[in-house]
């Protein structure tokens, strides 16, 4: 007579892990300070530094995460530097930005 044939086991499950729900501010550069709401009947999601008290708003879709706020949030912060830095001078190879005004010419270095 013949063995009966066994079941193959069910792979075990993946685990998901988790995405953050808090962040490192940009501004005061605090660990964990930033804090992410999203509140999804007005379709807008909110970051609040706890510690400087800066805040940010953008709107959101249904598959939104926090960390998606949070890289639009860092996107917008680094859109504005590099504006403000077309405005005040111009921007040279090195990375140097050259100021020019009427009454004063100086080089500022990072």
């Amino acid at each position: 007579m013949g063995k009966r044939k066994s079941r193959a086991k069910a792979p075990p499950k993946k685990r998901i892990e988790k995405l953050d729900t808090v962040f490192t501010c940009p501004f005061c550069s605090h660990d964990s300070s930033v804090i992410c709401e999203i509140e999804k009947k007005e379709m807008i999601g909110i970051l609040t530094c706890t510690i400087c008290s800066e805040n940010f708003s953008t709107t959101i879709t249904t598959l939104t995460e926090p960390i998606d706020i949070y890289s639009e949030w860092i996107d917008e912060c680094e859109r504005v530097n590099n504006l403000e830095y077309e405005d005040e001078g111009e921007v040279l190879k090195r990375g140097r930005t050259v100021y020019v005004d009427e009454s004063d010419v100086r080089t500022n270095s990072y």
